[in-house]
């Protein structure tokens, strides 16, 4: 069943609307300043049509625990030197499934301003390509 533009745009709307309160509550929560730099980065990964989204702020070392797997996340960056690209991943087998999902990281790596987005085909294409850094 084909969805409505006008619901599509509602889904866009309110997956923005998410991402911004996710980005305000896990970036710039009272107190937070005095707990950390404002090194770090908040990455997303969202599902087909903005139907769902996740998101973690990621500072590195990972002192706060936020990112499930975050001494691997920051291992990860530096070898890629902070360029998400560049990052080795974990390559393995998957399904040619089109399942597409998005994948983003805005804030700062060792002062420089990040500000990245790709498209996957499906998470297992994702999880191959970017390893632990979007695994949460």
């Amino acid at each position: 069943m084909p969805v409505s533009r006008r619901r599509r745009t509602f889904r866009a709307a309110v997956t923005a609307g998410v991402a911004a309160a996710l980005y305000v509550a896990l970036g710039s929560a009272p107190g937070a300043a005095a707990d950390r730099d404002d090194e770090g980065l908040f990455l997303s990964v969202s599902g087909s049509g903005d139907t769902w989204i996740h998101g973690v702020r990621l500072t590195c070392p990972d002192t706060h625990g936020s990112h499930p797997h975050g001494a691997a996340a920051c291992d990860a960056l530096a070898s890629a030197h902070g360029d998400l690209d560049a990052l080795r991943g974990e390559p393995h087998v998957c399904t040619r499934e089109y399942d597409p999902v998005v994948v983003a990281a805005s804030g700062t790596w060792h002062g420089e301003p990040v500000d990245w987005r790709k498209e996957f085909p499906n998470a297992c294409t994702m999880d191959a390509a970017t390893g632990p850094v979007f695994r949460f």
